[in-house]
């Protein structure tokens, strides 16, 4: 495969993700001479007021957890994100990026015709079956108390499970979360916003393994380069 020179982020937010992107490419570029270029691209892009509001998840919706390029979180629904990511995938699909990485671990997306496509989805939740297979009791992190609820619909994972919710994007959070999962003996933080410094949070109240969902993904495109 030719080498990899031109990656398209796409998150289900708003760009810049400078809480995402700057960590992920610091730990694909280790040891390469040249960094790959890249670009990003947002779901929610442009969008304010009521535009914006159309997005918003409503009472008994799916949901995601995504951040504006405020910084602040927004609650969307997983339905129409979902619409939107696949037409701005197939808009991304004809500008020559060599590989596309999409910023979320609860996608499905329709396949593209010229371009290869990272789903974080598929890693982050290939790599916790291979693991769960032999768990005891696996950890789960995740953003919102309502995917609490909601992720036995869209995950199947062998054993006994225990879910917290603690939001990379509020604050304040990660430590309670931690505790909740304290006696699990492998814990994944389901997000791509929970960053390297929560991991470390979430290591100190957690004796056992704990994978970050973007090291992961970063690891996968690390092999690609």
């Amino acid at each position: 495969m030719p080498r990899i020179s031109r990656i398209a982020f796409v998150t289900i937010g708003q760009t810049p993700r400078s809480d995402i992107v700057p960590e992920m490419m610091a730990e694909i570029a280790v040891g390469l001479d040249a960094q790959p270029s890249y670009e990003e691209f947002g779901v929610l892009d442009g969008l304010e007021g009521a535009a914006l509001d159309a997005f918003r998840a409503r009472d008994g919706e799916h949901s995601f957890a995504t951040r504006l390029a405020t910084g602040e979180e927004i609650v969307s629904s997983k339905a129409r994100t979902e619409d939107r990511l696949n037409e701005l995938l197939a808009e991304i699909d004809g500008k020559g990026f060599d590989i596309i990485v999409l910023l979320c671990t609860g996608t499905r997306i329709d396949p593209l015709k010229n371009t290869l496509v990272v789903e974080a989805q598929r890693i982050v939740d290939s790599t916790v079956k291979a693991l769960a297979a032999s768990c005891r009791n696996l950890g789960v992190i995740l953003p919102l108390e309502r995917q609490v609820n909601e992720f036995a619909e869209r995950h199947v994972f062998a054993g006994e499970q225990t879910l917290v919710s603690a939001s990379p994007y509020s604050g304040g959070g990660m430590a309670a979360g931690a505790k909740g999962v304290a006696g699990c003996d492998l814990v994944v933080m389901h997000c791509m916003g929970y960053s390297a410094a929560m991991l470390d949070e979430v290591r100190e109240a957690v004796d056992a393994p704990v994978l970050l969902s973007r090291r992961m993904v970063a690891g996968v495109l690390r092999q690609m380069i």
